[in-house]
């Protein structure tokens, strides 16, 4: 029994859109995520999908591939990326009912592995555009955007709250936090999610949604005034998940 996150699987089944122009890590790479699922994730396992799921727009473009998910082996949790254009936030409990006992959708709730509450949300993340000198130096950036991106993270930071509240409200006292965005962009050491998760303790940050080589050091990894950021894109990862707890 162990507990184990990928993000941004991508598949795209249905809507016709491949990934190759991302990198050759990208080339058929839903044959990667069914290999290294399936050699490492056991039936009695949890497994975390930290969101950007299916490319498809409404839900029956993504039917084919939350089969897809489904079919993989384990208990499936999974939290809304950016790209997930078939979940609002509001029809939650909806998709839950629908994929009752096959898939469990985490907005507004929790989820429960041994004596953790696993709490999440989409999250975001101001990212620019920055304005740069010519050796690439950060000189300033859209600070309307920033503004807009700022009531959009207090958005995700009420969701947030309340799915920890109802976590303690069950008798939970130990947490993991799950988002897809970055915790915090390029220009910050700190953010509301890197403060939320410091009080109440969370034992892990887990995110995803930075592809591609240079932007996998966009935010925190390792251990942050004590608490673990793990970054799970799955390009990073080569689409082996990645083992949170045994």
């Amino acid at each position: 029994m162990a507990l184990y996150a990928l993000g941004d699987l991508h598949l795209s089944f249905q809507v016709k859109k491949p990934m190759d122009r991302f990198g050759s890590v990208w080339k058929h790479h839903e044959r990667k995520i069914w290999k290294y699922v399936n050699e490492t994730v056991g039936e009695k396992d949890t497994l975390v999908l930290t969101g950007d799921h299916s490319w498809g727009r409404k839900l029956d473009e993504c039917r084919e591939d939350l089969a897809f998910i489904e079919e993989l082996p384990g208990k499936k949790i999974l939290l809304r990326g950016n790209h997930d254009m078939f979940w609002d936030a509001k029809k939650t409990e909806r998709l839950n009912q629908e994929y009752s006992g096959r898939l469990f959708f985490l907005q507004n709730n929790f989820g429960v592995y041994q004596d953790y509450a696993l709490v999440g949300t989409k999250g975001f993340t101001f990212e620019g555009p920055f304005y740069l000198d010519r050796w690439g130096n950060i000189m300033g950036w859209d600070e309307e955007r920033e503004e807009q991106a700022k009531k959009l993270v207090q958005r995700e930071m009420e969701r947030l709250r309340e799915s920890f509240e109802q976590a303690k409200e069950a008798g939970y006292r130990k947490f993991i936090l799950f988002l897809h965005y970055p915790p915090t962009n390029i220009l910050e050491q700190t953010s509301p999610f890197t403060e939320i998760a410091e009080e109440y303790g969370v034992r892990s940050v887990v995110y995803s949604h930075c592809h591609g080589e240079q932007r996998f050091g966009d935010s925190i990894q390792g251990t942050f005034h004590g608490i673990s950021y793990f970054l799970v894109s799955g390009d990073y990862l080569i689409f082996h998940p990645l083992k949170l707890l045994p």
